[in-house]
């Protein structure tokens, strides 16, 4: 869990005072049909229930999976920001909802970009053998 996924994050608001919503974006580390691990300085404990926006970077646009709801079940302490572990909720039982639709394009896009990425960097030269 090194690298942040590529293109993808996540958004939510966290209370500033009585009025006020910060809208914070928080780096994804995993991504799959049942949660996710994402990395932030804002505090939430184990047990929390936090409402995400998963927005994926593309050239023309971008796709949005709006309104995820998450269980914060684990939170491990790196430096001065915070791993979590997040399970969807209520996703399962609506397999060919909208939202689900979006997540499953999101890991698709995220999949082909992953291999692709994997491809390009094999190492430093070995790319030039095979040309020879």
């Amino acid at each position: 869990m090194n690298e942040s996924l590529p293109d993808l994050i996540a958004q939510f608001r966290v209370r500033q005072g009585l009025f006020r919503k910060e809208l914070v974006e928080a780096a994804l580390y995993e991504l799959d049909a049942y949660g996710c691990v994402m990395k932030t300085d804002k505090v939430f404990n184990p047990g929390d229930t936090i409402a995400l926006d998963l927005v994926m970077d593309m050239p023309f646009d971008e796709i949005r999976a709006e309104g995820v709801t998450g269980l914060v079940t684990e939170r491990r302490k790196h430096c001065s920001n915070f791993f979590y572990s997040v399970d969807f909720v209520e996703l399962d039982s609506e397999k060919d909802s909208p939202l689900a639709e979006k997540l499953r394009r999101i890991r698709e896009v995220l999949s082909k970009k992953q291999s692709l990425k994997s491809r390009r960097s094999p190492g430093p030269l070995s790319g030039f053998r095979q040309l020879a």
